[in-house]
């Protein structure tokens, strides 16, 4: 679509002139995806890496891959899965810490057919087992050092165990050292198209343990292109990622966007806010992908020598609260801030190209067929839509809280409003929702809240349901609560999320009844073993029994209000102290210590 045809498609004054060239830029990216079926993403690499070899592609402190060695340790893998006769849709899981491997690993065994699940690194127990579980791969690699982690899950059935570095299952960075790391025939590439899927990621959504989403290769071009256009990636230009690579925005977009346009990644393990400014500056980045609770760290943290004297030029990321959003900008001298929303199952994503403040971005008039949104009224008690006389349901007036929801289109028919799924087709159709407008229709459910003020802008509100974001995760309730309830002692648990002044999200906090003397030590014990840290409850509140609903749910909205509130709570609730490794009871000069922001949790 040429620029002057988009400004008469536009009404005047609705988008700025540069929000508009953003705009065309992705639109321009992501054009050629349609024409070109069997161009999947580390096709789009290797035609790159032909172009740039010796430059870099993958940064990281342990090692540095440029494009050539990346294309050729991927042939290795893909070679490496085919010798293991692993077919076209079976699936291989990779429970591995940030590196450049990493994303080789997945890289070469989805380019022949294959399908990569990336497990949570922080994932123990019965999670653990559970992702595993419902992908029944044939093979799984688990980096040394999960070793000990990994072996946590009693798993149900029995794949192949190979451990990059290490010593108790066979070295996989051993075994590829047998194949070529030459181009792929076309034999062995087989029949990859878009339309097949590449990888399994998870998500918590709002209930129960987390659910396998299905990615084909068709999204990950989407992804990639998309971001390359909108963020205008160059050659030159080096993203900071120190996101989890198990998640899509970690693990695919802030380092396919750069790859598919020649630009480098730096790959931080994870994130540090005393190291942060020191990477940004030594490895002359100009980009960075952030999410809020990062940016929150940051304008906490005490003022670095280096915070203003870098080459960035825009920070991209999801989740930047207004409260901090022009202290973050002005603070760090940071030119730029895309914000977004997306869900890596999702049909539906918003962008904040223009910048403003607090908003997660908003579908300008010319691209409403490829964002199709709409905002329905909620209803609280049945926790879902509202409907009116007909069944339908109602759409919401400006600044009118309501469900996020996205049009399930065909992809034949409209890109930009596809629907995968899950690997359970149960919890695929939990989350569409039917008849919504008309007889017929179907809409993706996002589960969450948001508003529409007048100039358009979407505002992210709250989590639907049992889930809460804390540290940049969801966390099911469910799952925590049954943690809990498997240790000796516990009658009755209720979990929930609860607000701390100056803290993105929610912390978790348990409400228990024991039936006899509560062993706090164990209990936390217990805890470390079967839940990665977000989701372990920051605050316990003892008591002597949970109030329920007619149909035996427990009444949380009354224990939310009063969170670890001393003056309104008579009940014990010991605080997860980060300094002493306990819980401790908390009383009103902790209390005061949490509030001001002085334990830093």
């Amino acid at each position: 679509m040429a620029l002057v045809e988009m400004e008469r498609l536009r009404p005047a004054g609705a988008v700025g002139e540069t929000a508009l060239r953003d705009w065309l830029r992705a639109l321009e990216a992501v054009a050629p995806i349609a024409a070109k079926p069997q161009r999947t993403l580390p096709r789009a690499i290797e035609r790159i890496a032909l172009e740039r070899g010796g430059d870099e592609a993958l940064i990281s402190t342990p090692g540095t891959l440029c494009y050539r060695s990346l294309i050729e340790r991927a042939n290795r893998y893909a070679r490496w899965a085919l010798a293991q006769n692993i077919a076209k849709g079976d699936t291989v899981c990779l429970m591995m810490p940030n590196r450049p491997d990493f994303f080789a690993i997945w890289l070469g065994i989805t380019s022949v057919g294959c399908v990569v699940a990336l497990i949570n690194t922080q994932l123990r127990g019965r999670s653990l087992a559970h992702c595993i579980d419902i992908v029944n791969p044939r093979h799984v690699i688990v980096a040394g050092e999960l070793i000990e982690q990994f072996r946590s899950a009693a798993l149900a059935g029995q794949p192949k165990i190979w451990s990059h570095g290490g010593r108790d299952f066979p070295r996989i960075d051993r075994e590829i050292e047998r194949f070529s790391a030459g181009p792929l025939s076309s034999l062995e590439r087989g029949t990859v198209t878009l339309a097949d899927r590449a990888l399994i990621i998870y998500t918590s959504g709002t209930t129960g343990l987390p659910k396998a989403a299905n990615v084909s290769h068709r999204r990950l071009m989407q992804w990639c292109l998309w971001f390359a256009g909108l963020n205008d990636i160059r050659p030159e230009d080096r993203m900071y990622n120190c996101l989890p690579m198990y998640h899509a925005i970690g693990g695919v977009v802030a380092i396919g966007s750069l790859l598919v346009r020649g630009g480098s990644v730096v790959i931080g393990e994870k994130f540090s806010a005393r190291e942060f400014w020191n990477d940004i500056v030594a490895w002359d980045c100009t980009l960075f992908q952030y999410i809020g609770e990062l940016c929150r760290y940051l304008v906490n943290a005490p003022k670095h020598p280096w915070e203003r004297k870098h080459r960035l030029r825009l920070a991209c990321g999801s989740g930047l609260r207004a409260e901090i959003w022009e202290e973050f900008q002005s603070r760090f001298a940071i030119p730029r801030i895309l914000e977004f929303y997306a869900a890596t199952e999702g049909n539906v994503s918003l962008y904040n190209v223009e910048g403003r403040v607090g908003a997660i971005g908003r579908v300008p008039p010319f691209l409403a067929h490829r964002f199709p949104l709409a905002l329905v009224k909620f209803d609280a008690a049945t926790e879902a839509p509202a409907r009116d006389q007909n069944g339908h349901c109602l759409r919401c007036a400006t600044e009118e809280i309501g469900e996020a929801i996205g049009r399930i289109r065909d992809r034949a028919a409209q890109s930009g409003g596809e629907f995968e799924g899950y690997t359970d087709d149960a919890e695929t159709e939990r989350k569409i929702l039917r008849d919504v407008f008309e007889d017929g229709d179907a809409w993706y459910r996002t589960g969450d809240l948001m508003r529409r003020d007048a100039n358009g802008f979407f505002h992210f509100v709250d989590r639907i349901g049992d889930t809460f974001r804390w540290k940049g995760e969801n966390v099911a309730t469910s799952e925590v609560a049954a943690a809990i309830m498997a240790f000796p002692g516990i009658a009755e648990a209720t979990v929930y999320g609860v607000a701390i002044r100056g803290c993105e999200g929610r912390a978790g906090m348990a409400a228990l009844v024991s039936d006899g003397p509560l062993d706090l030590v164990g209990l936390r014990s217990h805890l470390a073993q079967q839940l990665p840290a977000y989701a372990r409850p920051v605050f316990l509140r003892i008591k002597d029994h949970i109030e329920t609903t007619g149909t035996f749910k427990h009444k949380k909205q009354e224990l939310v209000r009063e969170g670890f509130d001393l003056t309104t709570v008579a009940d014990p609730i010991y605080l997860d102290d980060p300094a002493t490794q306990a819980y401790v009871r908390l009383d009103a000069a902790l209390y005061e210590r949490i509030d001001t922001g002085k334990v830093r949790l």
